[in-house]
């Protein structure tokens, strides 16, 4: 698929993400068994197909909440500085809570929500990650449980996106620019 600038590589099909999908359910299912309701968080915008389709899968009660966060713009790389644009809308302390996260960059996102969660104490905090790129880890974090461990590429699709692209792909695939990207 060619764009202007860049062209997108398949790399994790459609049928691989939705297997992937359910057997994550399921082992978050078992972990959670028996909570009376599992409060379950994305991370906007690129976690939300995902998240669409992990709750679908999931035999538990469960609440859905987001809270956006931005570190990247319209930029290929992380500023590391990261803010806050919305807030959840519900309460999480003495609740059992999951973190959806599209992708386990260089931790810095996570590591400010997470933090910033624990400290509203929920009984349990754990995290579910479709993505981890630990080649560009820069600051200890990882997820619970992760679908796939990607290389150091630049992706999109199934919800993540380059400058508010390619959300709507239904894979996973490298960005290839034919150009210097920007940033």
């Amino acid at each position: 698929m060619d764009h202007t600038g860049y062209r997108v590589l398949r790399m994790i099909s459609a049928k691989e993400i939705a297997a992937r999908v359910e057997a994550l359910a399921a082992e978050i299912s078992g972990h959670f068994a028996g909570t009376d309701k599992l409060i379950v968080i994305g991370l906007l915008r690129g976690s939300f197909v995902f998240i669409a389709d992990l709750v679908r899968e999931l035999d538990l009660p469960v609440e859905v909440d987001f809270i956006e966060a931005s570190s990247y713009g319209n930029e290929t790389s992380s500023s590391r500085e990261v803010r806050i644009l919305k807030d959840l809308r519900g309460e999480i302390e003495g609740r059992d809570v999951l973190v959806v996260e599209d992708i386990v960059d260089t931790g810095f996102t996570l590591h400010h929500v997470l933090t910033m969660l624990a400290a509203r104490r929920p009984a349990r905090l754990e995290v579910c990650a479709l993505l981890d790129k630990p080649a560009r880890r820069e600051v200890e974090m990882s997820a619970t449980w992760t679908g796939f461990e990607i290389p150091d590429e630049f992706v999109v699709g199934y919800g993540i996106d380059y400058a508010q692209r390619n959300r709507n792909l239904p894979f996973i695939g490298r960005v290839e620019f034919l150009d210097p990207p920007p940033g």
